[in-house]
């Protein structure tokens, strides 16, 4: 797999990647389901904290062995010790079932289309009967920038144009994060994309350069695939669970069940 979550990037994920407006419609959607939560793709555990902090049981697995010992560290410091795994969607494999999965922004990152696909079936096979999947996606053409490179032919990699976000931690470190489109395929939905992260404390400074593969998705090729790999009474919904406007809702959420 291809993805940038490891070192530099998997330490900005921990110090500053806390909260957001989509936590209380997780929480409440696997408080309202029942049974032990699946975070996968749980990153340094954005949502497995609240999760937990909440009164829920809930695991955490993600590709990234940095992400996850970031994650174990800041569930620690909680006074949680969840049980957490260093896998890929495609090799999940745990042993337990579960009554809801939330996979929130990891869905297409790092592998192949037949990962994807792989990575549904093996979600499905982790659901309890009656248990739901909550998957959330930005559809492609929610950056208006990146999508006239869908029409508009373009030399790749793009320069470093992107404004730097620059933050500054706890300890005083001074944090910088900013990415670039490294290739790009419209015939097969396809990008890369570049990340450089640095941290500078007390006059020394590192710096790390990463890639990740991600494959592009529209929401009726995701519907399919949700069929594909088993999945029913599948719905599709803004975030807090309105009817998408075309026009302006390019996140979605899927809520599916197992067949």
């Amino acid at each position: 797999m291809k993805i940038w979550h490891h070192g530099l990037v998997a330490g900005w994920w921990a110090e500053f990647e806390h909260g957001g407006d989509d936590v209380p419609v997780f929480v409440e959607a696997a408080r309202r389901n029942g049974g032990t939560v699946l975070d996968a793709g749980c990153g340094t555990g954005r949502l497995l904290r609240p999760l937990l902090q909440a009164g829920l049981e809930a695991d955490g697995a993600d590709a990234g062995p940095d992400m996850i010992d970031q994650c174990g560290r800041l569930c620690a410091s909680d006074g949680f010790e969840p049980d957490l795994y260093v896998q890929p969607m495609h090799e999940f494999d745990t042993g337990k079932k579960y009554g809801t999965i939330i996979v929130c922004g990891a869905f297409g990152l790092g592998g192949s289309r037949a990962d994807d696909l792989a990575g549904l079936r093996r979600l499905h096979q982790h659901l309890e009967p009656g248990g739901t999947l909550l998957l959330d996606h930005h559809l492609p053409n929610n950056d208006a920038r990146a999508w006239r490179r869908w029409v508009e032919p373009t030399q790749f990699p793009t320069d470093w144009s992107r404004r730097a976000d620059t933050r500054v931690a706890e300890d005083g470190a001074e944090w910088s994060l900013t990415s670039r489109q490294f290739d790009f395929d419209p015939l097969e939905q396809t990008t890369t994309l570049e990340i450089r992260c640095t941290r500078t404390l007390d006059g020394e400074t590192q710096t790390e350069e990463g890639q990740i593969h991600i494959n592009l998705y529209f929401k009726n090729e995701i519907e399919l695939m949700l069929e594909t790999a088993g999945f029913t009474d599948i719905s599709v919904t803004t975030l807090e669970g309105g009817q998408p406007d075309p026009w302006a809702d390019y996140r979605l959420l899927f809520t599916v069940n197992r067949g």
